[in-house]
């Protein structure tokens, strides 16, 4: 992004800038619809308790280090990739990574408590779109979490790994802290897409929100499940 011939999309006439934004946020709607299709299909298929189980026979500790590197991994591929194959590769790549990744979750959620799956839904979709609309209608720029970002993530690994280590678990405020930093991610994402990712990489700029949304979705999810326990 500091090549001078990209020019951000912030510097682009309005209609552009329009054009981008909606192409993005259409892109993100398709990764959720499709992960939602993914899911809906492993668990009315049954492969969903199969792969529940066989993630579940390891640490879940384990599991949440996975979710929270491959939802890094997912920002860094949408900042350096140019191609739109590429872009698309990385999108659909992490769509089906997540998917998997969700069933061990959403298979506890669904046996804990009927409904709870759709009520963390509701609640990650209405703090979405607040955030969202914070960004737009503020015009703060949030790139100032980037760094309070990277060094968050880095401490949550460190807390994960730690729990593997010794045995402890990472209870609720380690989940309402995680759910903070989704949510300044989230701010962090629409503030870049809005003012420095180019023209031609929204489906990196979606395959970027989706990542946090997944982020916020988990963690909001297992407060749910705490709750219910």
């Amino acid at each position: 992004m500091n090549n001078p011939e990209i020019l951000p999309v912030e510097q682009l006439g309005v209609d552009v800038r329009a054009r981008f934004i909606f192409r993005t946020y259409v892109h993100l709607a398709i990764a959720i619809a499709a992960f939602t299709g993914i899911e809906a299909f492993l668990f009315q298929s049954g492969m969903a308790e199969s792969i529940a189980k066989a993630m579940l026979s390891t640490s879940w500790l384990l599991v949440l280090g996975a979710f929270v590197i491959v939802s890094w991994f997912a920002s860094r591929i949408a900042f350096s990739a140019t191609s739109p194959a590429a872009q698309y590769a990385g999108l659909a790549g992490f769509v089906v990574a997540e998917a998997l990744i969700f069933v061990p979750m959403l298979y506890i959620a669904q046996g804990i408590a009927p409904g709870v799956i759709q009520s963390a839904a509701m609640v990650t979709l209405l703090g979405f779109g607040g955030l969202t609309a914070i960004a737009f209608l503020s015009r703060q720029d949030f790139s100032f979490f980037g760094a309070v970002l990277k060094w968050g993530f880095v401490m949550a690994l460190v807390a994960i790994v730690g729990g593997v280590v010794f045995g402890f678990q990472l209870g609720l405020w380690f989940s309402v802290a995680m759910v903070a930093m989704a949510g300044a991610s989230i701010l962090y994402d629409t503030s870049n897409i809005i003012r420095y990712f180019p023209e031609d990489r929204y489906v990196g700029a979606a395959l970027e929100l989706f990542a946090s949304v997944a982020l916020m979705f988990w963690y909001v999810l297992r407060i749910f499940i705490s709750a219910r326990r």
